[in-house]
């Protein structure tokens, strides 16, 4: 096992579980020159121990380890209360391997050949989540675009939206993710978890619904004046959907 320490005022400590040394290597470079504390392990069974001793706040963990499996490290440590957010690497793009992280606790998973760009993106995305959470704060806001984790109501400029369950767990998955694109696939884990067999039409189907809610609406200022709010859902062709405030 080797650790490497970040200085002061570092952003949070890591775990990095992988059989190959390059991965390591690399993620521990990547992750210390963001301002993270990381610490690795090369087995399943190391990965536990190192987890146990560190209390970290994020997990990056392998699927394919050569004792134990990610997926079963994730339900030990799961069952001895250890709930920091886990980011899974894949070496295959396999629903099941997907469907079965999220189910035994994970938070998101990375596919390889992975960017760095890409694991130190996710990596923020799923602080920002967990760490609101932990902070109690319900409100997540995207520009005027404002949704209560705690009573589920959504506004837009102060005006009311009304959202069915299935809108609501989009649109919080967009703004848990706010400036990054999100592709079907993705979407299709974390809202449906495939209920709908894959179909990336209901995405497009949803997003629509979505767009007419949150987009196309007309709010009232304070002067009376009557205008129509700034589109904030966009799609990038061929790859997926992201929300974010439209640039100047």
């Amino acid at each position: 096992m080797s650790g490497m320490n970040a200085s002061k005022g570092t952003e949070a400590k890591i775990v990095v579980v992988d059989d190959e040394p390059s991965i390591r290597e690399l993620l521990v470079a990547s992750l210390h020159f963001a301002g993270y504390e990381v610490e690795t392990a090369a087995s399943g069974s190391e990965a536990i121990e190192v987890i146990e001793r560190t209390k970290p706040d994020l997990i990056i963990l392998d699927v394919m380890l050569p004792d134990i499996d990610g997926f079963t490290v994730t339900r030990r440590i799961r069952q001895e209360g250890i709930d920091a957010p886990v980011l899974f690497l894949t070496a295959r793009d396999d629903t099941q391997d997907k469907v079965m992280g999220l189910t035994v606790g994970g938070d998101d998973y990375v596919t390889k050949p992975f960017s760095l760009e890409e694991v130190v993106a996710r990596i923020r995305a799923i602080l920002r989540r967990t760490r609101e959470h932990v902070e109690d704060d319900p409100v997540i806001r995207v520009g005027d675009l404002e949704i209560n984790e705690d009573s589920h109501d959504v506004t837009r400029a102060g005006q009311p939206i009304d959202l069915s369950p299935t809108e609501y767990k989009l649109l919080r998955y967009l703004m848990d993710n706010e400036g990054r694109v999100l592709s079907k696939a993705q979407i299709l884990d974390h809202v449906w978890q495939y209920d709908w067999g894959g179909d990336a039409a209901i995405v497009e189907s949803y997003i629509s619904y979505l767009r007419k809610k949150v987009d196309d609406l007309e709010v009232t200022d304070e002067d009376g004046t009557k205008r129509k709010v700034q589109p904030l859902i966009e799609t990038k062709r061929g790859i997926g959907y992201m929300i974010r405030v439209p640039r100047s």
